[in-house]
């Protein structure tokens, strides 16, 4: 089966709401146009997002652009029961029940005010989820054409194996970045090359603009002087190390700023020599390559 098609870089919208930077319906609907006349017409969501407000305040924007559904593609996640004033959970946990992931499906169509999702993600692993139940709901939502398209999100190999003895899994957004190659050295990038699984990358640019760590710094200095040599920013080179991975990783880009959204897509322009890739993924260990 062909994946979706997103574009090389993907929006995320989780700061644009209650959780960041609370944007108004005509700021985020201004976004939304930026993004897309920039290249960015993916946008990545998950119902939890701004305590369950974020995906109708973007919907609402969305509707007030006047933009064409074709024109751009969402992704949500579901499955974290999130405490907060608007469910009434006792304790944060998942559930990956048939009747909830149907339900929080169309509650996602409504805020979004669309009648489908591009994707849909299932947000973090649960140890208790059955295979069986969850395709019987991807199947149902994919029939009735509320999701075009299927994959999880934080998930390891044996956890992706396991929803994978029901249902082909497309995709899994992962944390991935220059300061974060777990997924690299564990294996969980070669497993997804070789399942036929697109990765995304959440957090892209790691902790080398959050954090002053000497990983950081080391990660930084390098990044700064590759800057210098390609005539580009610094968190466009960190993003160009993740885009030349034979994976086909997918960065999503968690900034609300129009100026850094209007800059991001030249990083798919960039190819870093090998000797620079390997430079910082040098740094980033502090070692030599075994």
């Amino acid at each position: 089966m062909e994946h979706t098609t997103f574009s090389k870089l993907i929006a995320g919208v989780m700061t644009w709401g209650s959780w960041g930077k609370n944007l108004n319906t005509s700021d985020m609907e201004n976004l939304i146009q930026v993004c897309l006349e920039n290249g960015l017409s993916s946008f990545d969501h998950a119902d939890i997002y701004g305590g369950y407000s974020t995906e109708s305040a973007f919907g609402t924007a969305l509707k007030q652009s006047g933009i064409d559904r074709k024109k751009i593609q969402l992704i949500t996640k579901c499955g974290i029961q999130y405490q907060c004033e608007n469910r009434p959970n006792q304790i944060k946990h998942y559930d990956y029940s048939k009747d909830y992931i149907i339900w929080s499906v169309e509650t996602s169509l409504k805020n979004l005010q669309t009648d489908y999702l591009d994707l849909l993600l299932l947000h973090r692993p649960s140890p208790l989820m059955h295979p069986e139940e969850i395709a019987e709901a991807i199947h149902r939502l994919k029939t009735e054409g509320k999701i075009l398209d299927f994959g999880v999100s934080n998930f390891t190999a044996s956890q992706t194996d396991l929803i994978q003895s029901a249902i082909k899994v497309n995709y899994n957004q992962i944390q991935f970045s220059a300061t974060h190659l777990q997924p690299m050295l564990d294996g969980s990038l070669d497993y997804m090359q070789t399942q036929n699984i697109r990765p995304m990358a959440w957090n892209p640019l790691g902790s080398v603009f959050k954090r002053d760590d000497l990983q950081a710094q080391r990660v930084l200095s390098v990044v700064n002087k590759l800057a210098v040599k390609y005539e580009t920013a610094p968190d466009l080179i960190l993003l160009s190390w993740i885009l030349k991975h034979p994976a086909g990783i997918l960065p999503v880009c968690g900034t609300a700023n129009p100026k850094r959204i209007k800059q991001l897509i030249k990083a798919t322009e960039i190819d870093l020599e090998l000797q620079d890739w390997f430079s910082i993924w040098v740094e980033s260990t502090g070692n030599k390559v075994p």
